[in-house]
């Protein structure tokens, strides 16, 4: 990716940035002169099998309310935050109710904590805040109703949370990817009866990239480029939801 914005001496956090999406994500900025934060579950960078040397790491399982708090309070400033960290389940532990439960408190309840902890930096900076949804934010899952019910949520919270931080300078956008290679998607790329309508449906026939989301978080944190855009979510999904 050609970076076209400059963040240079912009503090930024992506919240799962250990590995795909949020790694993308978390890359493009540094690339683009921030001081960059990944959070993940585990204990250290080294930890994780890519590289994240180019960036702080902060361990929080956000399963956790306290961890989540504690992520937030470790910051003294920050322009973007990025709430990429996301989980689900799959096949019979998909719908276990404490499983539904555990997905709502990673991928809408700690959003929501993390925005209102970091609401005050944020503002002090006249940040931006961009939410990573999912076409599951706008189409029924079946499969796995706890991550479709969560990332819907997040669709809405960033309408939501948009109107209320206008008046603090911060904007909330967000991303809805398509269907991305990552290795949440590993099972749903080696199911041909669930992978072959999916990309039927792809007017652009492909699997989208990891790094094809950054250029559009980007675009969304630069108050430049998006200065008068807030409270929307823009699908990155190759044409998926237009049909």
């Amino acid at each position: 990716m050609t970076v076209s914005f400059d963040f240079t001496g912009k503090a930024v956090l992506v919240t799962g940035g250990t590995s795909g999406i949020g790694l993308a994500i978390a890359d493009g900025f540094r690339r683009a002169g921030a001081d960059v934060t990944v959070s993940g579950s585990k204990a250290s960078a080294g930890d994780y099998p890519d590289d994240l040397s180019g960036f702080a790491y902060r361990g929080a399982d956000l399963r956790d309310a306290a961890a989540a708090d504690a992520l937030a309070a470790s910051f003294d400033r920050l322009d973007v935050l990025v709430n990429n960290a996301g989980m689900t389940y799959r096949a019979a532990e998909a719908l276990v109710p404490e499983n539904f439960e555990t997905v709502i408190d990673v991928n809408l309840n700690a959003v929501y904590r993390l925005c209102q902890r970091l609401r005050p930096l944020l503002a002090a900076d006249r940040g931006s805040i961009v939410n990573i949804a999912s076409m599951t934010s706008y189409f029924g899952s079946p499969r796995v109703p706890g991550y479709g019910a969560s990332k819907a949520a997040v669709l809405q919270l960033t309408k939501s949370l948009a109107a209320l931080y206008a008046g603090d300078g911060i904007r909330v956008n967000a991303i809805a990817p398509g269907w991305i290679e990552t290795k949440l998607t590993v099972p749903v790329r080696e199911d041909e009866a669930i992978n072959r309508p999916i990309m039927e449906r792809t007017p652009m026939g492909r699997w989208g990239q990891p790094e094809e989301m950054a250029g559009t978080a980007l675009f969304l944190a630069s108050g430049d480029a998006a200065g008068f855009v807030t409270g929307v979510t823009i699908p990155v999904d190759g044409g998926y939801s237009a049909i």
